[in-house]
């Protein structure tokens, strides 16, 4: 049974951005970026919240803070490599079988989302969660920066598993397309067998870690929200969250 004993909510989050030097530490609203997703996953109350980073800087704030925050290596190909070091180094008895991963540039993540994708492990068979919302927008569908779930969900439905991650649209259905949210729960076992997995060629192709899942027949169970946490990758979405989060 998912309790706040046996779950973590861990933050993967490098310094090193190549579009936005010192993404995590820039200001949104008189406080870093990295603050506002630490403080949103601290209000879910959900379990240990744990920051997983290899900068200095980003540890001093988080202790500054009064959180718990892990140092890890630097040089993790992604950021679940990156958690599951941590994970490994703050719960070496294995009490944990429950963790979200939650990146660091979704300022606007909330508790709903967190206590949803957590939800999406109640059952046995379940491995993996991730969360999708509807497209807004048309053109949306066209742009490769926004990732589509492929997935069948029946009206009134708001979960079912992933088919598949693209960057293109294709041929694929569009009522089958979701805007895919870069967000994450394993249990545990799923999450050891994840990281010992080779990354597969799609994976490297589109950059998408959540096909190396995929493509080794593990299922990613997902869940619909009604509305997008907004992430941070260029200078416009960070000017676009500072108006939402100064309102």
């Amino acid at each position: 049974m998912i309790s706040q004993e046996n779950t973590a909510i861990i933050i993967p989050v490098r310094l090193q951005a190549s579009r936005l030097p010192n993404k995590p530490l820039l200001d949104i609203s008189g406080k870093p970026m990295i603050q506002h997703v630490w403080e949103a996953a601290i209000a879910s109350d959900l379990g240990r919240v744990v920051v997983a980073t290899d900068s200095d800087e980003i540890v001093k704030c988080i202790e500054n803070l009064g959180g718990d925050v892990c140092m890890t290596a630097e040089n993790h190909q992604t950021g679940t490599d990156r958690m599951y070091e941590a994970l490994r180094k703050i719960d070496p008895g294995k009490m944990i079988h429950y963790i979200i991963n939650l990146q660091g540039d979704l300022p606007t993540i909330n508790s709903m989302a967190l206590k949803k994708v957590i939800n999406l492990l109640s059952s046995e068979e379940d491995e993996i969660g991730t969360l999708v919302t509807q497209f807004e927008r048309e053109e949306d569908l066209k742009k490769e920066q926004f990732v589509k779930a492929v997935c069948n969900l029946s009206s009134g439905e708001t979960e079912s598993y992933a088919e598949n991650f693209v960057r293109q649209q294709r041929n694929y259905n569009v009522n089958n397309l979701f805007h895919h949210i870069g967000i994450y729960s394993f249990k545990r076992d799923a999450l050891e067998k994840f990281v010992t997995l080779s990354q597969t060629d799609r994976e490297k192709d589109e950059k998408l870690e959540q096909l190396r899942a995929i493509d080794n027949n593990m299922k990613i169970k997902i869940g619909l929200i009604d509305f997008l946490p907004l992430g941070v990758d260029t200078p416009e979405d960070l000017e676009e969250i500072r108006k939402i989060l100064s309102e």
